[in-house]
Parts: C-alpha cells; structure tokens; sequence
C-alpha cells in the first residue's frame, strides 16, 4: 500500500483512478478504507479515488507516540494528508467516525475542499450513537479496549448490537473483520492508539463542528440511510439546513454500511453530486435529487 508520512505518524492509503477530480473518502471506528472498494471500482473511470486507513484501530501501523487522536487531531491529520499529498479541490467523503472526522476537516481546515459528503455517520450529540456511549469511560480502564476486542473474534457475537451487527442489512464482511482484529492484535501500538481514540469520542467535538459548518460555503451532500438505526435520517436534514448549500438524498435498502449495502446506488449519488457541482450536467440516473438549500 501507498503511505504518506505526517508528522503524527505514516498514514497508508489505497488509491485507484487517474481523473482530474479526486474523492477521499474515510472510514469508522475499528474498520479500514476496503469498505470503500465498490464503491471506488465504480467511480474511479472517472475520478481519482483515495481511500485513507485512519488510526481507528484497524491501522497497520502505530501512530507516534504523543500524537493528538482526538477528533480535532484527526482531522487535522486527515488535513495534513490532503496537503501531503498536493490534493486540492477534493471531495471528501465520509462514513461512520468518518463523518466526525469530515466534519472537523469542514469547519477547522476547509482549504483543501471542494465539496463534503456524509453518509449516515456521527453528528450533533450522537457520537458516539447510542449503544456505544460507554465506551469513552471504558477506554480509561487499562486493556479494557483489548478485552472487549477479544469476543470479536467470535463471529456470532459480531452480529450484537452493540458490536457489527446494526451496521449492515446483509451479511457481516467477516474476512475484513479478521483482518481488523489481527490489525488491532499486531502491535501494542495499534491498542494504544485505539485507546486513545476512544476515550476522547464524545459530543462536544460534534455540536461544535455543526455549528462551524454553517460557514463551509462549499457544496455538500447529506446521502443517510433512512432505515439505519444508529444514525437517524433526520440528523441529515437537519445538518443540510445548518449549511448554505446542502442536499439531501436517501440510500434505501440500507444501513450505516451504505456503501456495502447499496455499492451503485452510493456511488451513483456521489457521482452526480460531483458532476452537478462542477461542469453541471443533469443528473445521470434520471432522479432529481431531495434538496435542502438554505
């Protein structure tokens, strides 16, 4: 895999396509950027396609020690990682974590930006949704992050609630999920990190992100699921009210995983939604899109 190397540590990445617009996208919370791969292999005979390994837990290599994981730092990292890389005019995209991750990159360090798109992820008070919100306290216990990781290697438990198991309306992606536990298992650095991570996830970051988003001027896109039942569609709407130039669009037949979920139709939206806000064509799937311009 490519690598990038940042002051807080070297990022990997995964790339595919060669066009002159480029769409990085972000993953969640004990996962990595292969969530991403069909929806890529549908966008990248048009677009450049980067998909970041964000240090969430599921990274292969330690971030350095000191490095600042709070949602902040993260998305000054993702920052970092657009400019080291000579991006400009991206579109960046989130999911899960990812979309607190976008969103501190939106209202803190929008430079580099040319469009934002969330898909059904963390927001207003809801980081982390409901079901996950001990895990900052629980992430102060030493090695209570690593013992809890440790069920998942039971892939029945994966389908729990509290686990994998709302994130998807169809089979678990068990072979990623051995992956991101033999990841997380690697080194002690990966646990460290994931630790640190988890105990600073929290709303605060979020409310003020929301709020800040309300001067990213630049278009975005608010693409949730309306059957997901850990991120509420309503928190689109009422995110695309908050922000100047915003449109809504629905991903039926989905879960939070839209993009495993629902592969064309995620990146059939995406597709458009970058057409529309550049050169302008009509929209290629015939459908007008659910707006919310304020």
């Amino acid at each position: 895999m490519p690598q990038v190397r940042l002051p807080q540590g070297t990022l990997h990445y995964r790339e595919a396509g060669s066009g002159t617009r480029t769409i990085v996208f972000l993953h969640g919370y004990l996962m990595d950027s292969r969530l991403w791969d069909g929806v890529m292999a549908r966008l990248d005979g048009e677009f450049r396609c980067i998909a970041l390994d964000l240090p969430l837990g599921a990274h292969r290599e330690p971030m350095n020690r000191g490095a600042d994981l709070s949602l902040r730092g993260l998305g000054a990292l993702v920052a970092d990682a657009l400019q080291a890389l000579d991006l400009r005019d991206v579109t960046l995209v989130g999911n899960d974590s990812g979309d607190a991750i976008a969103q501190v990159v939106a209202g803190w360090h929008p430079e580099r930006l040319g469009r934002l798109v969330l898909t059904p992820g963390d927001c207003f008070d809801n980081c982390p949704p409901e079901g996950f919100r001990s895990l900052p306290n629980l992430a102060r216990i030493p090695g209570a992050v690593a013992l809890g990781l440790r069920t998942l290697r039971f892939r029945p438990l994966r389908a729990l609630p509290f686990t994998y198991g709302l994130l998807t309306r169809g089979r678990l992606p068990h072979d990623l999920i051995d992956d991101w536990i033999a990841a997380f298992r690697s080194a002690p650095g990966i646990a460290r990190d994931c630790a640190e991570v988890t105990r600073n996830l929290g709303p605060a970051t979020t409310r003020e992100a929301a709020l800040r988003l309300a001067g990213f001027t630049k278009p975005a896109l608010l693409a949730f699921a309306p059957e997901d039942r850990l991120f509420p569609f309503v928190h689109a709407e009422l995110l695309a009210a908050l922000m100047p130039d915003a449109r809504v669009e629905r991903i039926e037949g989905s879960r939070t995983w839209v993009m495993l979920d629902q592969p064309e139709r995620t990146a059939a939206v995406i597709r458009d939604f970058v057409r529309a806000t550049t050169d302008g064509p009509a929209l290629s799937t015939g459908e007008q899109p659910e707006t919310a311009r304020r």
